[in-house]
């Protein structure tokens, strides 16, 4: 029945009958029954036996798409995933492999990754922490580069990694996707001690095409930020179709407990190869068992432009403050579709070049920019120093005018915001009040 949990319990023996000597009249009764319940486990078992092909005949069970109408098993039933399965672990017991073994083989390139947010409020700025997972995948002349959830280090004020022997080091994001929820953050080769580099491993990415529905497989990830933690289960089906805060993305489902703190953790074959990277789970108090991962195949190439990205240190920076000007605005106010400068950094490069308060900016190095990603993904693309032409939009004697202005990038750390210097003033005030 819904609702409740049965228990199996071992009901208490009650006392036995005193004895009697055995005689013929014992001897033929024992007999009897012994015959009897051989007879009746022979029926019994060709009735059960009988009675599941029937049901099977039947009433065949198949998979049920509850996440989406968009949704596809590529035709296998459960039946068949079961089969699968069995068959897979037998392989592995044959070859020697274990859960336990590819856990102790997958911990090394698998990391913790905590974040810090700031967000502001009427009552000033507070700090929120968040953790996720990541998964050690390669390394450069200078980085050591991991692969995580975008949406795990997402606007993250301060990002660090716990490495498998427990060293924690500070990373910085190198390359995000937000259509993809994929990020690689780099964590920098020289702040890592000999003894942490021979503690840790690089992921072997598999071939997520060839997955089949019931393999079995095994996802490791820092759940709710305690730590790496391992639950084991099967793929449930295969090219889900997934709508998470408007993005649709096709990925594997897997009844191995996914939880907070997972996402960016790596979803692993009984080869002990990254086939997906865990990123959701179906919330429903209906619903359990119900995990999705990325399938590594459909993303290799995207990882690997992350990977070529300059680092968040690297990265240029105009210094503005800027909203949206939506389709919407644009046609009530008569404006231009674009990015509104609502303030400037100190040492803003823009202000610098001559940007002004109440531009909207329309391109840059002459591609489109309709949105702060379409900004963000133009300017940071290029090294801090580098020179860039910022094409705007700026009203004139009540008409709107075309300029462009060359802009040298500047590198984030070479400015502060005014509005957190005078944030920080208004709190020493509010203190000194006090």
């Amino acid at each position: 029945m819904d609702g409740y949990n049965f228990y199996q319990t071992t009901p208490t023996p009650e006392p036995s009958a005193p004895q009697k000597k055995n005689g013929k009249g014992g001897a033929k009764r024992v007999f009897t029954a012994a015959l009897a319940a051989i007879v009746f486990g022979a029926v019994a078992a060709g009735t059960f036996a009988g009675t599941t092909m029937l049901i099977n005949h039947f009433s065949p069970i198949e998979s049920s798409s509850t996440v989406s109408t968009n949704t596809e098993n590529n035709g296998q039933t459960a039946s068949a995933s079961v089969l699968q399965a069995t068959a897979t672990v037998s392989s592995n017991k044959i070859e020697g492999t274990s859960v336990s073994g590819i856990v102790e083989n997958s911990i090394p390139f698998t990391v913790a990754v905590n974040c810090t947010f700031t967000s502001s409020s009427w009552f000033g700025q507070y700090t929120s922490e968040g953790s996720g997972t990541g998964i050690i995948v390669k390394e450069n002349e200078t980085e050591l580069l991991i692969v995580t959830n975008n949406h795990v280090v997402d606007k993250a004020k301060t990002i660090s990694v716990v490495f498998a022997d427990g060293t924690k080091v500070s990373a910085v994001a190198k390359g995000t996707d937000s259509t993809a929820d994929l990020a690689v953050i780099a964590v920098k080769l020289a702040d890592i001690t000999e003894e942490t580099k021979n503690a840790i491993s690089f992921a072997k990415l598999g071939n997520s095409d060839e997955v089949k529905v019931g393999e079995m497989v095994v996802a490791i990830g820092n759940a709710l930020g305690y730590g790496q933690s391992v639950t084991v289960g099967y793929i449930s089906a295969k090219d889900r179709s997934v709508t998470v805060d408007g993005n649709t993305m096709t990925l594997l489902q897997t009844d191995a407990a996914i939880n907070p703190g997972n996402s960016g953790g790596a979803l692993i074959n009984m080869n002990g190869e990254v086939i997906g990277i865990n990123s959701v789970k179906y919330a429903d108090a209906e619903v359990e068992g119900m995990g999705f991962a990325i399938p590594v195949s459909n993303v290799t190439e995207i990882i690997e432009d992350l990977m070529n990205q300059l680092s968040a240190d690297e990265k240029g920076y105009i210094g503005i403050y800027i909203s949206e000007v939506t389709e919407e605005i644009a046609n009530y106010y008569s404006w231009p579709r674009g990015i509104y400068v609502r303030s400037f950094t100190e040492n803003s490069a823009a202000e610098e070049a001559g940007i002004q308060i109440g531009d909207i900016i329309t391109a840059v190095n002459g591609n489109e920019v309709l949105t702060s990603d379409d900004l963000v993904s133009r300017v940071t693309a290029h090294k801090y120093g580098t020179k860039v032409e910022v094409t705007l939009q700026r009203k004139v004697d009540g008409e709107w005018k075309e300029f462009t202005y060359e802009v040298t990038l500047s590198q984030s750390s070479d400015y502060t915001t005014k509005e957190q210097n005078n944030t920080e003033k208004e709190q020493k005030d509010r203190q000194r009040k006090q």
